[in-house]
């Protein structure tokens, strides 16, 4: 294990020679100055991890040491040691970017605990930048998988979103990948560096949604024991991520809209608003025009929310980026590089209809990877199911399930199918199906197909 390098700056020789020896004897690395300019010498020819200077000394004071260390490497970690006389300066020096201060005469459990401490909080500053780094790194737009002109559109779309604080509306099909674009969004904005705060505003109870959002005050309600701060307080600075949000209710809606019109909140028994600064993405499965139609979403939250929409493909839309998604699932999984999919599979996969979508094609490839018989799977590996709707998509129905079928799910399946054919167009699709156009609306109402 590396030793952490400390630089000490004292101008009193006895004392000096006593914390060195005293930091050296805990396992530290100590490089020693005898004064102010000696030791901002020795700060720019070497890396610390820690500065410890005295606060008083002839040629150069603690605080002009602290000054130039700060402005030599803001991230400097600086420990002043001062006297009762001076606690003053010392805080002057916490102001001015010091980490702590011991005050002399001080034993030496005193200093050990004061230099562990800022040594540990810059271990977790430098792991937490190390995972955030990793963590925009894995979200780069390179690295969302698709080729197919859809994802193409998509990828141009939100790679211009990211550089706006506009307020964006994600819309697709339960597992398209709603989160994942939410992520890449913030992650390659300029809000990288502050939180992004996931709510799944179906997951929820009804009656704790106003106090998970906005927080509480202490004896607001039964049960608040104490005050707690919201989702967009925690996301002050970064992004707030709404994920299903056609199922908020009608009131939470409202205080959504003033949120977003005022940027303020106000808590649950709150009597001030709070300012926050908070990017809103927002998501949804549901058609929120059809929803406004049945005044169950506010026409005014709509369009806040949807200064930018973008529609996520669902995986049928996509068939391109199967094969695609496929290798990266293999890489997900660790799968060893003799393990893959036979052309079979993969033009049986490239067929279904994946009414979960992207998610649904990884729960069937890890499964399949955990249930394989050898190093290619094969048709057979993949579930009964997944066979089937491939069947209707690829030549229709070609073979029969020994456990029976759904007549229902073939007829949604076929419908959709269709409808997607024909852009949605109710007449030619009805056309196309050889029904009439009021058969056809009865049957989409029948299924809730709905074009988001």
């Amino acid at each position: 294990m590396k030793k952490h390098n400390i630089l000490l700056i004292d101008d009193d020789e006895s004392l000096r020679k006593v914390i060195s020896h005293n930091l050296t004897s805990e396992g530290y690395k100590v490089a020693s100055a005898r004064g102010g300019r000696e030791g901002i010498d020795l700060f720019k020819k070497e890396e610390f991890d820690l500065v410890v200077t005295d606060l008083k000394m002839s040629d150069l004071d603690g605080m002009e040491v602290l000054r130039e260390v700060k402005r030599l490497n803001k991230d400097a970690l600086v420990i002043m040691i001062t006297a009762y006389g001076t606690i003053e300066k010392a805080v002057e020096a916490l102001k001015a970017g010091a980490y702590d201060y011991v005050t002399k005469p001080f034993n030496r459990d005193e200093l050990k605990i004061a230099v562990e401490k800022a040594l540990r909080i810059k271990s977790l500053e430098k792991e937490n930048l190390k995972l955030k780094s990793e963590l925009n790194e894995k979200f780069r737009f390179d690295n969302i998988i698709g080729v197919s002109s859809k994802m193409a559109d998509v990828l141009q779309l939100i790679k211009r979103v990211s550089k706006t604080d506009s307020t964006v509306l994600l819309l697709g099909e339960s597992g398209t990948g709603k989160e994942l674009i939410a992520r890449a969004v913030h992650c390659n904005s300029s809000r990288n560096d502050k939180p992004l705060v996931i709510v799944n505003c179906a997951a929820i109870p009804e009656d704790l949604m106003e106090s998970e959002l906005f927080g509480h005050q202490k004896g607001s309600f039964t049960g608040a024991l104490g005050d707690k701060a919201g989702k967009f307080e925690h996301a002050n600075g970064g992004t707030i991520f709404l994920d299903e949000i056609g199922d908020l209710k009608l009131e939470l809606q409202a205080k959504l809209l003033r949120v977003l019109q005022e940027k303020t909140i106000d808590k649950v028994g709150g009597v001030d608003p709070i300012e926050v600064d908070v990017r809103v993405i927002a998501a949804t499965n549901q058609n929120l025009r059809r929803q406004i139609e049945d005044g169950a979403f506010r026409e005014d939250l709509y369009y806040r929310l949807s200064v930018i929409p973008v529609k996520i493909p669902s995986l049928r839309e996509r068939r391109d980026d199967i094969f695609l998604l496929i290798e990266h699932f293999l890489k997900v999984f660790k799968t060893p590089p003799n393990v893959k999919f036979s052309p079979e599979a993969i033009k049986v996969m490239e067929n279904c209809i994946w009414k979960g979508n992207v998610r649904e094609l990884g729960n069937v490839i890890e499964r399949a990877l955990l249930l394989r018989k050898g190093d290619v799977i094969s048709p057979d590996d993949l579930p009964e199911e997944i066979r089937f709707s491939s069947a209707i998509t690829g030549s229709f129905i070609r073979e029969l399930p020994e456990e029976g079928i759904s007549l229902v799910d073939i007829e949604k399946e076929l419908l959709i199918k269709a409808l997607e054919k024909n852009n949605w167009n109710q007449s030619k699709t009805a056309s196309f199906l050889s029904i009439t156009r009021a058969t056809l609306i009865y049957r989409m109402e029948k299924y809730n197909l709905r074009r988001l």
